[in-house]
């Protein structure tokens, strides 16, 4: 259970939930036909050294993703297809805030997020990863041998918290355009804590800068089963990790679309199916459903010389 204090490292609530992600991220790799293939992200799933995760690698959703028309299946393919399409998403977004000449990028939550390591495009960009010291830790440790690509900043810090002040203390500028990556991030936050979250974003962002981000909603009865098929599927493999009880409730949260919007950003929608299929990857039947939960977001604040 959730509460407003609570911590964790890379293995227990929140912080199981990126190793989850980042599961998906690594079987998407280890495709013939990869679209977004993310060359550290089994290495970081081992380093954990659980044989649990492990085996989620070896034959657990790796086998699943490949029998389509199996029912216990369902429960995984709809996930790793969106899970997929959000991960290409997020780095058409660095690429662009690139090409635009943005050169500073903070990822909210970074959680095991690679792309300091793997974007070459980030190369002569500064990129600050705000996370919570003990996954901050982990990631260190993991990745100890490889050099990143951008100057890398860890920013040890609880989103709950004045992270800002953090981000300046490593040397954060804020007269400079920034990219805010907020990935997976917002529905483990409280409503009130995602506004504050947004708040304290546009109050550090110079004109130019722009932010990208996902939210889901309330899951259909298929979606529900699908989630407990899931729980039911990790449990069998020794995880127990169940993300509904993580999230903090959908009422009264604002859209990002329109908060954005009425603070005077530009704010740009993408469509998940669209990713996909834009790169020759077809969708299948039962994962439209889920991609249609999924909101996938960029907002641009006018002005600077980063505004297309």
């Amino acid at each position: 259970m959730r509460s407003d204090s609570d911590s964790w490292d890379i293995e227990s609530s929140v912080g199981a939930t990126a190793l989850g992600v980042t599961v998906l991220r690594a079987v998407e790799t280890a495709r013939p036909d990869t679209v977004c293939p993310d060359p550290f992200a089994a290495r970081l799933v081992r380093a954990v050294g659980s044989s649990s995760w492990d085996g989620l690698l070896d034959t657990g959703i790796a086998a699943l993703a490949e029998v389509a028309d199996e029912a216990e299946a369902q429960a995984f393919n709809p996930l790793l297809s969106f899970m997929t399409a959000r991960t290409c998403y997020f780095d058409d977004y660095f690429r662009a805030a690139v090409a635009a000449g943005i050169r500073q990028f903070v990822v909210l939550a970074a959680g095991l997020d690679a792309r300091a390591y793997r974007l070459q495009e980030l190369s002569g960009s500064t990129l600050f990863e705000v996370d919570l010291p003990k996954v901050l830790e982990f990631k260190a440790s993991a990745l100890a041998a490889d050099r990143p690509v951008a100057d890398r900043r860890a920013v040890a810090a609880d989103l709950r918290e004045d992270w800002p002040e953090a981000l300046r203390d490593n040397g954060f500028e804020p007269d400079e355009p920034t990219a805010w990556l907020a990935e997976g991030l917002l529905r483990y936050l409280p409503a009130a804590g995602q506004d504050l979250l947004f708040e304290r974003i546009v109050a550090v962002s110079a004109p130019g800068s722009r932010v990208a981000l996902n939210t889901w909603h309330s899951p259909s009865p298929v979606a529900a089963e699908q989630s407990r098929r899931r729980v039911a599927q990790l449990a069998g493999q020794g995880i127990e990790l169940d993300v509904d009880k993580l999230l903090y409730p959908e009422e009264g949260r604002a859209q990002p679309a329109d908060w954005f919007a009425r603070h005077g950003w530009q704010v740009r929608l993408g469509d998940p199916i669209e990713v996909l299929t834009g790169r020759g990857r077809d969708v299948p039947a039962a994962a439209v459903a889920e991609m249609a939960r999924h909101t996938l977001l960029t907002a641009i604040r006018p002005g600077g010389d980063s505004t297309p």
